[in-house]
Formats: C-alpha cells, structure tokens, sequence
C-alpha cells in the first residue's frame, strides 16, 4: 500500500514575534500523524491595514487558524472573517487570560508583547546566554563557581544545545566533556555553587550520532575510535563511575528531546539544593 501524507495550512497570527503560536501549534500538530501543517507565520500583525492581506491569504488557502491578538477589534475581525469562510479559528490566549481573570478578580492589560519587556528578567537571560557561550566545551574553568549549573558528558550527548536552552531561561550554564582517562578541571571539584549533571546515552545511540557527525580534518583524529561501540561503553563506564563517586546524578538523553532534558535538570535543582 502507497505511504501518502496529506497537508493542512495552518495560519499562525500574532501581534508578537509568534513564538507562542509556533510552539503551540506544533504541539497540537504532532498528536495528529496523518497530516503535516503547511506553516503561515505572520507575526507583529497591529492594525487592521496589516490584518486584511493575512485573511486574504487564508481565503486563498483555507485551513485552520490560530491568532494571539489582544486587540479586541483585531480579534473580532479574524473571527468574522474566518467565519465567513468557513475556517476554524482560535484566539490562543483568550482561555488563559479569562482564566486569570477570575481568579486575579482583575482585567488584563491587554499589552501587545508584554512578554518580551525589556526588564530585569530580559537582561538576566542575556546575561545567561554570554556565560554560557563562554564557557561552552570547558572553557574558562576558574569561573566554574559562577554557574547555576554546570553539564558533563562524553562526545555527543547534546551538552552544548541543552546549555544553551537553558540559558535561553535565565539559567547561567557551562559543559564540560568527559574524555575517557582524562582528568576532569580541578576548579569543578571545588565549584559549591552549582548543580553538577552528568549526560548519558545508550552505545548504539551515541555511535549513530557520532556516525552522522560531519567531521573536519583534524590532525590525528581516529574516527574509527570515535565511533566504536567497545570504545563508547568504555566512555560510559567512565563517565558513569565519575558519577558515582561524586554522587553527581545522571540523566539519560537517548529519547528525550533537548527541551525535556532541560526540564529534568531544571526539576532536579530545587532537590539538590
């Protein structure tokens, strides 16, 4: 039997940058496995001049709509239009804020991008994302103390992505590779601070990984090595009895995607505190 997937235009509408739209279109979308969404992304959509090509386009290509405008006019406007067409829309935060609202006993400010001010918060994470690229790979291992949490692993264990989402949080993030019989930077023996996590994965996982890895023309390098599963349980063993002996816990990545690993670190923060 022929393997078809069939397509759907989903129309993403914000007065934002859309980020809250993506995800959660995304969401939605993957419980669905017979269909794909075509994306339409059309952020910072703030007046009615904006707005009017954005339904043209859906009336040209129907499908379902999913708009956070807190412009009650806008809203409405989508609404009716979509109506007309016949195309399901849904006004993403309105369920939440009405939430809040009864709850808080307060109206809403109804403030187009308030979630991304430029407040403390804001300037907290930036200043997370620059730690964190600095001290990407084990560099500048003196400042090791000054990290929230600092991520361990062997080659291929997504320490640098998983980092890097976490700064995106505020969370002040460094990596450290674990190469077998290589000593670890005495300066993380001696860090209080922050929460120290081990990354693992399954042989098979990491070897395919390290397979697929586009490699340069480093001198010396042994890729026949990298990539040997004999060779990567010896890694694991390694990593995991480093582990044990500092009592640093572990966190096995092999189905778990970047954003559900920063989740059980950020879940084991408080434990270990």
């Amino acid at each position: 039997m022929e393997n078809r997937t069939n397509f759907f235009h989903l129309h993403l509408i914000s007065d934002s940058t859309g980020e809250t739209l993506i995800s959660a279109g995304r969401a939605a979308s993957a419980q669905f496995r017979s269909a794909q969404p075509i994306e339409h992304v059309y952020p910072l959509i703030r007046n009615r001049k904006q707005l009017l090509p954005v339904l043209q386009a859906i009336d040209e290509a129907p499908g379902i709509v999913l708009y956070t405008i807190v412009d009650r006019e806008l809203a409405s406007l989508i609404d009716e239009r979509c109506t007309e067409m016949g195309v399901a829309s849904v006004n993403v935060l309105e369920p939440v804020m009405n939430a809040f609202q009864i709850y808080l006993g307060a109206p809403s400010r109804r403030r187009v991008g308030a979630q991304h001010v430029m407040n403390a918060g804001y300037f907290a994470r930036i200043e997370a994302l620059n730690f964190t690229m600095d001290h990407d790979d084990g560099q500048m291992p003196d400042d090791f103390n000054d990290a929230d949490v600092v991520i361990i692993g062997i080659s291929r264990t997504s320490k640098t992505p998983t980092s890097i989402y976490l700064a995106n949080r505020g969370i002040k993030t460094a990596n450290i590779p674990i190469v077998y019989g290589v000593p670890l930077p005495e300066s993380l023996f001696a860090a209080t601070k922050p929460l120290i996590v081990c990354l693992i994965a399954t042989t098979d996982r990491i070897s395919q990984v390290r397979e697929n890895r586009i490699l340069g023309t480093t001198q010396g390098f042994d890729r026949e090595h990298y990539t040997d599963r004999a060779a990567i349980s010896e890694e694991l063993k390694y990593a995991r009895s480093l582990c044990a002996r500092h009592s640093w816990p572990l966190i096995d990545v092999t189905r778990r995607s970047i954003e559900e690993t920063a989740a059980a670190i950020v879940a084991l923060r408080p434990k270990l505190r």
